[in-house]
């Protein structure tokens, strides 16, 4: 995610808004020789447009653009790099929230969306996935194929390469896990010491000599330790023809949605329906729960809004379904009084709730200039922390489009163990998102400024950030946040890759010293070799 796939407002109102046992390929891939390798430098017509991700803040300069179709090309590019001396970065789908891509220091952006092809690999007993494939394109591809899926983001433009790298989640991870819990291999183009670059592939096998490299891969964030040029993804202990490799997906999804009015709506409510929902969820996330199924969002948009929401996902084929839904909004609305001024329900297939294109892309208004701030959460946040997000949430220095998200996760998130991925918070409930949106570079101050206080407010307490304790859990990679590793926002003392990686961190830098050792991929939030 990476990318931004669970934070626009219409994603949330719209409700959190390949055949079997063939070699089926989709997309681009080349069935001989690739073309050379397309470069784009300034004064290229070409040029100014592909700058830009989809976070309209940031626009390097590098010296090429170099737009790569196979892992050939990917290899030659990362040679010339390195045998240069030049500073590279790739981007598969352009939904990174911060500057990873667009650093003055960068000057080759290596454009990997041409590799979009989805299909399975009879060789890897897998699902073989390419970076440039969106998550709207994995979806089609394995539903049309194979009926199967995974638990991935529900913004269809997200890009895999950054996706599946950071971990990966969404709608189904509740009742399936991360991306990563599936990643059962990668290929990766990697630079050596004396400048050449390679093609790596490493997998999960236990005998894998290169099993460190697919290690971090499964939640150590893209741009850390090389190009990923294939993914393969297979299910821990699934066998079978392909359609059992990977979870089923639903075939039609239940939604349910709940707005209420922010005239008349006082603190205690508020707090309360955000209390409410932190303790259900501490409640209903252990691995195997009837209760896993389900998936929720509690969109704290800003008062200038007039309103805010919960939307509620399900498979609506899981025994029970309905009744799980109308128990839930019950929970969250206990003790409150308060009558909301929307409540809809209703079942749509699932392939058409995962990638119709509306499904909350940035930019669908205009507004292509964001900053997100994000945490996990072991249990709901302290009653200090909801007083600091009703004030937040009510005043009038919100600029733009602005807002908080508590997201149910959880699960079987839980039923892995901290250092058998690289994702290390597992013992959480939910995930937190602070956001604003604008338009312009004029509000450029205005919007930074109040998501930065926002997001220091509810963690004074530890230094601004979500130090890990009984509450907070640190962070998500795939919602990237310099201000992290930021001394003027993070005073805690902890490092700021701490908080994204806890104790899988020192593993990680003897990774990136083993598999980059020249530093060549590098970003504000990069994995560090060891001192």
């Amino acid at each position: 995610m990476s990318g931004r796939n669970q934070v626009s407002r219409r994603l949330v109102l719209a409700g959190a808004g390949a055949v079997a046992g063939g070699a089926v390929v989709t997309g681009h891939a080349a069935a001989s020789a690739p073309a050379p390798a397309v470069k784009i430098r300034p004064g290229d017509p070409r040029y100014e447009s592909l700058l830009r991700g989809n976070n309209f803040r940031f626009a390097g300069r590098p010296d090429e653009i170099r737009v790569a179709a196979s892992t050939e090309q990917v290899v030659g590019a990362v040679t010339e790099a390195a045998r240069t001396g030049r500073r590279v970065a790739v981007r598969s789908g352009g939904h990174c929230f911060e500057d990873f891509t667009a650093d003055p220091g960068v000057r080759v952006l290596l454009d990997v969306s041409p590799m979009d092809a989805v299909g399975y690999d009879p060789a890897m007993r897998a699902f073989e996935v390419r970076p440039g494939a969106t998550l709207g394109q994995v979806y089609r591809a394995l539903f049309k194929g194979w009926g199967v899926t995974v638990p991935g983001g529900s913004c269809p433009a997200v890009g895999a390469g950054g996706h599946f790298a950071g971990g990966g989640y969404g709608a189904l991870s509740r009742r399936y896990g991360s991306v990563v819990d599936h990643l059962y291999g990668v290929e990766v183009v990697v630079a050596d010491r004396d400048g050449g670059a390679r093609a790596v592939v490493a997998t999960r096998e236990p005998g894998d000599p290169n099993r460190d490299l697919w290690w971090a891969h499964t939640g150590g964030g893209g741009g850390n330790f090389g190009v990923v040029t294939r993914y393969w993804l297979r299910s821990p202990g699934a066998t079978g023809d392909p359609s059992r490799l990977l979870p089923a997906s639903p075939r039609e999804m239940l939604e349910c949605v709940v707005a209420w009015a922010w005239e008349g709506m006082t603190e205690q409510t508020f707090t309360t329906l955000l209390r409410n929902f932190g303790a259900w969820h501490e409640s209903h996330s252990e691995p195997g729960s009837p209760s896993a199924g389900l998936y929720a969002i509690l969109l704290l948009s800003h008062r200038n809004s007039g309103y805010f929401s919960l939307a509620v996902q399900i498979d609506a084929g899981l025994p029970g379904a309905d009744g799980l839904v109308t128990e839930f909004v019950a929970a969250v609305t206990a003790g409150t009084g308060v009558e909301p001024i929307h409540n809809s329900r209703q079942t749509m297939p699932w392939l058409h709730k995962m990638t119709w294109p509306g499904t909350g892309e940035a930019g669908d208004a205009g507004t292509r200039r964001y900053k997100n701030k994000a945490a996990y959460l072991r249990r709901s946040l302290t009653d200090e922390q909801l007083a600091t997000a009703y004030r937040h949430l009510t005043d009038d220095t919100a600029a733009g489009e602005a807002g908080m998200l508590l997201i149910g996760y959880g699960g079987q998130v839980r039923a892995v163990a901290p250092e058998a991925t690289a994702v290390a918070q597992r013992d959480v409930v939910m995930k937190a998102v602070y956001y604003t949106t604008w338009a312009d570079e004029g509000g450029d101050a205005a919007n930074l400024a109040w998501v930065r206080h926002f997001y220091r407010d509810v963690y004074a307490a530890t230094g601004g950030v979500p130090v890990p304790d009984e509450v907070n859990d640190g962070s998500y990679i795939n919602y990237p946040d310099n201000d992290l590793v930021d001394p003027a926002w993070n005073t805690s003392g902890v490092p700021g890759r701490t908080l994204y990686y806890k104790e899988n961190y020192p593993r990680l830098q003897r990774i990136k010293a083993r598999w980059d050792p020249r530093g060549l991929f590098r970003h504000a939030l990069a994995v560090e070799p060891p001192a």
